[in-house]
């Protein structure tokens, strides 16, 4: 009987210990995303008045993907905006 009380204070210090170490992870990896996001914010992109606008999709691959956003969302989905990268 007291194999059995040693193997369960260990899981239960095992356990405390995992969740703790995970604990701190999570935290200090939202402490480091407020970090970066505070002092080094996205970088905009300024367009010059050379160049030229992107080219508009063409009609039918709009409709591909909203068809696809359907398909996917079972109609529940839409397709507010489409950029090309």
């Amino acid at each position: 009987m007291e194999n059995l009380d040693t193997a369960l204070l260990l899981m239960v210090v095992g356990m405390a210990t995992v969740f703790a170490i995970l604990l701190i992870v999570i935290y200090l990896g939202k402490a480091l995303i407020l970090l970066v996001n505070k002092y080094a914010p996205e970088e905009t992109v300024v367009h010059r008045e050379g160049e030229a606008a992107q080219a508009p999709i063409p009609a039918n691959i709009l409709a591909a993907i909203n068809a696809a956003v359907k398909v996917v969302t079972h109609d529940q989905g839409k397709v507010a905006k489409v950029e090309k990268l």
